[in-house]
């Protein structure tokens, strides 16, 4: 499904008043929910992409100029469900919905996308504390692109 078929879905959920919509195929899923606002709110899993192995060659040991690890980069992370823009606050003028040692739950709003000029809250799935925030506000991010660190508890 592409994103002129999501469109033409998210079209017809407005005018005929619906609130939901799911569609499962082989492995692709995608689910839209329209929130309280009035505005869709979709969840689009696909297959990760498969990738060839790297190529196994001895890499020059790092120099002093060579950036450390983060880290949490350990630590398991809130990813990007669909590619859009990222914003950590519900507008500019507003609080952050979450910031580094906020405690979250699985139904905690950490964030918004933004994708074809609909405005998705993304929920933390996951149980523990911000550890770090890994994506720039007001930036592109892509599917599986980490937003956040977290810390489970």
């Amino acid at each position: 499904m592409d994103l002129k078929e999501i469109k033409t879905v998210i079209d017809l959920m407005t005018k005929n008043d619906l609130t939901e919509f799911e569609l499962e195929k082989d492995q692709f899923k995608i689910r839209i929910c329209k929130s309280g606002q009035g505005t869709p709110n979709y969840t689009l899993h696909a297959p990760a992409p498969v990738l060839a192995p790297a190529p196994s060659y001895a890499a020059p040991a790092p120099g002093p100029m060579a950036p450390a690890a983060s880290p949490t980069a350990n630590l398991p992370s809130i990813s990007s469900p669909m590619v859009g823009t990222f914003y950590i606050s519900p507008s500019p003028d507003s609080a952050c919905y979450v910031s580094v040692g906020t405690e979250v739950n699985e139904e905690t709003v950490v964030c918004i996308i933004e994708a074809m000029k609909v405005m998705n809250e993304i929920k933390a799935e996951i149980k523990g504390v911000i550890t770090e925030i890994v994506a720039e506000n007001g930036k592109p991010v892509e599917f599986g692109q980490p937003l956040f660190r977290i810390r489970p508890s």
